[in-house]
């Protein structure tokens, strides 16, 4: 597996202890209250479409405040813009 290469591997948190996965619970909690709650969906194939379009909108249209009110997509944009170097 190319992450086990890297030195990458898998964690597991304690069952039934939710703040020991703040991160990935946070996310699951935004998704439920912006997006899933909100919306009727016609079929599974409708849910993955309204999802991906959810995922655009969080990073490319909603700022959001923890960045200064930028959108990801603006930060990342800024960042990968800026010089590899100083010129000399």
């Amino acid at each position: 597996m190319l992450s086990s290469k890297h030195g990458i591997g898998q964690r597991f948190t304690r069952v039934n202890r939710p703040q020991t996965n703040g991160k990935a619970e946070r996310v699951i909690r935004t998704l439920m209250d912006m997006w899933h709650s909100k919306i009727h969906f016609k079929d599974c194939a409708d849910r993955r479409i309204q999802l991906l379009r959810f995922i655009n909108f969080y990073n490319t249209v909603k700022p959001h405040k923890s960045l200064n009110n930028a959108t990801p997509y603006e930060i990342l944009t800024a960042y990968f813009n800026q010089p590899l170097c100083k010129q000399l």
